[in-house]
């Protein structure tokens, strides 16, 4: 469900961001483009202290905020949305964590219910803390809007429009579905690339130097923090352990079709193959849009400056537009493989038009 519909409302005159990470410093260096009068608070002044020093608010002590926002350590924002729900009885309270049916159940029913909303925006780094915010994090994000049945809809419209204004693309879910589907694009592809990555750590160094763009795609959210997993893990165990036994079984069909190879494992491995490639072409492309047809034109680079800027010229003055763009350093050599992806048609005009350019482009 999106939030096509809902008016807008004016954004808070005063917020109180309540920890100092990367998403709440990110959130509160936002709101603070748009003149909101942010004040940060940290279980560890000395974090909500670093944020303040890079300009996301003020930790000087707040009475009566518009906006609360929970910024904690999952484990730990059922409680602390409780206790600053009756802390500023005139606040609305929204929090930022990723599983949302822990929340939900502890305030539901409770005499602030109807000034809290959930939710969860789908942004991050590999990096963490306060220094590592960014105003920019959220644009073109996916932010989900989780209220409760008791929301009241001037909650539920302050909080989109906070949303909106940072620029992220809000989308309405009660709790349950929200962490049904975050258990399936985002906790279940955790959990796999960490097994992935796991049979790295005891390989001998000489396979481990054969690693492709293959294998840093699959692992590269597998060096995430430890504890947050954890504890995102145990939050939203039912969906995950869901997903993971169906995975299971696809597994033991996988192993079975090995076991009996030839013109067995072609017939069993096929439909596993095929659903894969299927379910790649539902991942929304850029913009959100469905996924186009498209083609990639590689395209070798020297390691040095000036050559992508000069590339992406030639790119543009060819006339193609780019729907993506990756970039691969070669083993033991100052050289990246440029991977350019266009629609399907323009792939062999961008090829000879940078070939004509002197650029040694390939598909």
């Amino acid at each position: 469900m999106t939030t096509e519909g809902l008016p807008d409302t004016a954004l808070p005159s005063s917020a109180l961001v309540v920890g100092c990470g990367l998403i709440g410093t990110s959130l509160a260096l936002a709101l603070r483009t748009h003149g909101v009068d942010v004040h940060l608070r940290d279980a560890v002044p000395g974090v909500a202290e670093v944020a303040a020093s890079v300009g996301a608010g003020t930790v000087d002590p707040v009475d009566d905020p518009e906006l609360v926002v929970v910024a904690v350590p999952p484990a730990a924002v059922p409680e602390t949305v409780l206790a600053l729900l009756e802390e500023f009885p005139g606040a609305v309270v929204t929090d930022v964590a990723s599983v949302k049916a822990p929340v939900a159940r502890a305030v539901a029913g409770t005499p602030g219910a109807s000034r809290f909303v959930g939710g969860h925006p789908m942004a991050g780094t590999e990096r963490s803390g306060p220094t590592a915010g960014s105003a920019l994090l959220f644009e073109g994000r996916p932010w989900a809007v989780v209220p409760l049945p008791e929301s009241s809809e001037h909650a539920v419209e302050l909080v989109t429009s906070v949303v909106r204004a940072v620029e992220a693309v809000p989308a309405v879910l009660e709790a349950d579905r929200h962490d049904e589907a975050v258990a399936l694009v985002s906790h279940v592809p955790h959990v796999v690339s960490v097994l992935t990555a796991g049979l790295l750590a005891s390989a001998p160094r000489e396979h481990v130097d054969l690693a492709g763009p293959g294998l840093r795609d699959v692992t590269r959210i597998a060096g995430s923090a430890t504890g947050m997993w954890l504890q995102i893990l145990d939050s939203n165990a039912g969906a995950v352990t869901t997903l993971l036994r169906s995975l299971r079984g696809d597994l033991d069909r996988v192993l079975d079709a090995l076991d009996a190879g030839g013109e067995v494992l072609a017939g069993r491995l096929s439909d596993v193959l095929d659903a894969g490639r299927a379910g790649t072409q539902r991942i929304p492309g850029k913009h959100g849009e469905v996924r186009t047809v498209s083609a990639s034109v590689f395209v070798p680079v020297d390691d040095r400056p000036g050559v992508l800027s000069q590339l992406m010229a030639d790119i543009g003055d060819s006339g193609v537009n780019i729907e993506d763009f990756r970039i691969d350093h070669e083993y033991g050599r100052p050289v990246g493989l440029a991977q350019v992806e266009v629609a399907a048609d323009r792939a062999d005009h961008l090829t000879s038009s940078l070939t004509a350019r002197g650029w040694p482009a390939y598909r």
